[in-house]
């Protein structure tokens, strides 16, 4: 059973060390971060309805309330802190550009803001964590009065601010005298190695016939369709981003849909989960679409027609409206795993010298993670623990040090996670004292990972000055310590290479997760770097690090 406290506290870290990190920036003359890059942009995702169906029917909801609730998604928890506000994120000013142009005699607009070059500007100078507190308002839509159906439009919301990136927001429109909702799913129960016969269908709500539908469907990366449908165009995206990899199909169908009827597919889609899937997304909707609407959605650019059996639909009697919404949707499968492997690494080194130790996180599979708990996408956290008697001077720039407890630091893999990743942080450590057998500690956030059985391979260690009775860097999967003792339970890890004096360890990595790199950049954190300077960048940092002591203490209960 996933226990709900982790993603909370994980976006709670996320959320307080971001907004520390932006008031500490709010104050003059020095810097927030040390480093040498630019920090990267706030992720910021624009939300609302993707599809709205208008009916010439008069059936478009209260004319007093919008269809379309416009939000910002940010990182971090939107649960209220002590003062009971939601955590500020980002502070600097943003515009939000509503475009409108695309609804040309297709239905009329009111919009939540003041008008702007291409329908309406919102502004706006703070965003908070999560969803719920940043509204930028709702979008009414009607048909105008001498409306007709089959009409096609389209809002595109987009945004622009220093130091944010703004996924944009495109939303289609869709006037007709039919209004088509399609069948909810119940959990597959489907595992890997087994074929999960999707039961798709739809039921006209509206009062008027649909002159054909096309139903669209995705499935995320780790999700494959057995048949290539001829009615059907597919693209399969196996590159860039890891969230936006999968397959995504449309199909046509000419059948005449009656108004109050319910129809399903007469042959299941058929979806096989592949190998390394978990927790993957199945997602579907239909739309009424005529003759020349499908053909032209059909000749999509990017995809690939079917040449197999068509899809065909089949009316099904005595069919409850409760059982239809917007899309139906499943999640599968739930028997798969993973299991991350922790590795450390030793080096030797004299007084004064500086060696370079590489912490190794490891994917063995056989399953992606997609997210910690879907559909999110909280990052892994690991703690490093710089051994007695060295100093980090360069930490990878997906590592923070924690200002609280001298030689800790916390590194972030970025969920989705391949089921083959592995990533190297590369420490660099100057030598202030030879003490053999000298140990830190890397350890795997110690929280309860459901789909991660084998929790043993979870710590390692970095050991300078190894002799050959302690030099070991296997570790165990205990909570984190600084102490230089290993646990005496535990397997895993590997026993790592010997570090080069003057910095000249091994930085590679391969297989790489999306959303993050690691293992290349170094941030300075001492000798030979920038310092980390002024209490707003300390406060930041000890945000994190006051979050990082109640994640440690909640895993010892």
């Amino acid at each position: 059973m996933r226990r709900p406290v982790r993603r909370s506290l994980v976006r709670t870290m996320l959320g307080l060390v971001t907004a520390a990190v932006v008031a500490a920036g709010s104050g003059s003359g020095a810097p927030v971060l040390a480093a040498e890059r630019e920090p990267a942009p706030l992720p910021v995702r624009i939300t609302g309805e993707s599809r709205v169906d208008l009916s010439l029917q008069g059936d478009n909801g209260d004319p007093a309330e919008p269809q379309i609730m416009l939000r910002l998604a940010a990182p971090g928890s939107e649960e209220p802190g002590e003062d009971g506000e939601v955590p500020v994120v980002h502070q600097g000013d943003y515009k939000i550009e509503i475009e409108v142009g695309g609804l040309a005699q297709v239905a009329e607009a009111k919009l939540p803001c003041g008008p702007g070059p291409w329908g309406a500007t919102c502004e706006g100078d703070r965003i908070r964590a999560g969803e719920k507190a940043n509204v930028i308002g709702g979008i009414r839509l009607d048909v105008p009065a001498n409306g007709s159906p089959r009409r096609l439009g389209e809002i595109t919301v987009r945004g622009e601010g220093e130091g944010v990136e703004f996924t944009p927001l495109h939303i289609e429109v869709v006037v007709s005298d039919s209004r088509i909702v399609s069948r909810r799913l119940s959990p597959p129960g489907v595992g890997v190695g087994h074929t999960w016969n999707a039961p798709l269908g739809l039921r006209n709500a509206g009062g008027a016939p649909a002159d054909g539908v096309v139903l669209r469907f995705r499935g995320t990366r780790g999700l494959s369709f057995l048949d290539r449908h001829g009615n059907c165009v597919y693209r399969d995206t196996t590159d860039g981003d890891l969230q936006g990899q999968g397959t995504d199909a449309i199909c046509a169908f000419s059948d005449v849909v009656e108004a109050g009827a319910a129809y399903a597919v007469a042959e299941p889609l058929k979806v096989k989960p592949l190998p390394f899937a978990l927790n993957d997304r199945f997602i579907y909707s239909f739309a009424p679409a005529d003759a020349e609407k499908a053909k032209a959605l059909l000749a999509t650019d990017g995809y690939t027609p079917g040449t197999g059996a068509p899809l065909t639909l089949e009316k099904v009697p005595d069919a409850p409206p409760s059982s239809y919404w917007t899309e139906g949707s499943a999640w599968l499968p739930f028997d798969n795993s993973y299991d991350i492997l922790i590795t450390g690494d030793s080096a030797r080194g004299a007084v004064g010298e500086t060696v370079t130790v590489d912490v190794g996180f490891r994917n063995l599979g056989p399953a992606w993670v997609r997210g910690l708990e879907p559909p999110d996408d909280d990052p892994m956290l690991t703690y490093v623990t710089v051994p007695p008697g060295a100093t980090a001077t360069r930490i990878p720039e997906d590592c923070w040090p924690d200002p609280h407890t001298e030689g800790l630091y916390g590194c972030w893999a970025h969920a989705p996670v391949r089921e083959d990743v592995n990533l190297t942080w590369p420490f660099e450590l100057r030598i202030d004292k030879v003490v053999k057998d000298a140990k830190g500690k890397i350890q795997m956030q110690p929280f309860d990972y459901p789909d991660e059985p084998n929790h043993e391979n979870n710590a390692a260690w970095i050991v300078l000055n190894p002799t050959a009775d302690g030099g070991s860097t296997q570790g165990s999967s205990g909570g984190p310590s600084s102490g230089p003792s290993p646990s005496s339970s535990g397997s895993g890890g590997t026993t790592g290479s010997t570090g080069t004096t003057g910095g000249g360890g091994s930085t590679s990595s391969s297989g790489g997760s999306s959303g993050g790199s690691s293992g290349g950049g170094l941030a300075s954190t001492g000798v030979g770097g920038t310092l980390l300077v002024g209490g707003g960048a300390l406060l930041a940092l000890g945000l994190g690090a006051a979050v990082v002591v109640v994640l440690r203490r909640r895993s010892a209960l």
